[in-house]
């Protein structure tokens, strides 16, 4: 049996939070959105896929070594942004900035400890963001226009001006449902002291 898994940022309570007001204005403008649930939400720092058992546990030990090589950090998000094409969007973003560098150092941290375990990774630069809403059809011309207003506007001050506080990384199971993915924390694995 195998596990479908991916390590990721916890996510605070205070993040799900201030994402419910534009979750909101989301669902009424881009009805054709498939919302993700804000409980859901991740910063995705590596995607393993299927794993065996065995494979889990030196993916927990890749965690726990690479949390090691950064002390907690915060971070805020900023505008956000889609994949895929103004008409055809597949997926809606909103964008990460972190300042001090920890953020990327513990990317790289996670992928040389993943490496050495012998799990492929990816190579293209890493793009620190949370998948907020999917789309399957082609948006109406006035979803279009609605956002393109979404995507200029600036973000509004409770989400921009807040920073998130990071204290470790989370292996986590993903199972697929018809009503979308459930996920299941494997291991917590806290950042250095």
């Amino acid at each position: 049996m195998t596990t479908r898994t991916f390590i990721a940022l916890e996510m605070s309570t205070g993040l799900q939070r201030h994402l419910k007001g534009f979750f909101r204005q989301v669902a009424s403008a881009l009805p054709s959105l498939r919302r993700v649930d804000s409980a859901g939400i991740h910063l995705t720092l590596a995607f393993l896929g299927e794993l065996t058992d065995e494979q889990v546990t030196s993916a927990i030990a890749a965690a726990q070594d690479a949390a090691q090589a950064v002390s907690p950090f915060s971070y805020r998000l900023t505008q956000p942004g889609i994949f895929g094409s103004a008409r055809q969007p597949r997926v809606l973003w909103m964008g990460i900035e972190e300042q001090s560098g920890a953020l990327q150092t513990l990317h790289r941290s996670l992928n040389a400890e993943l490496e050495a375990r012998g799990f492929e990774t990816e190579h293209r630069p890493f793009s620190p963001h949370l998948t907020l809403a999917r789309c399957r059809a082609p948006l109406t011309p006035d979803e279009q226009a609605a956002l393109q207003r979404l995507l200029t506007r600036p973000p509004a001050r409770s989400i921009a001006s807040h920073r998130y506080l990071v204290t470790g990384i989370q292996v986590i199971k993903s199972e697929l449902q018809q009503s979308g993915a459930r996920y299941t924390v494997l291991f917590q694995a806290p950042l250095r002291a």
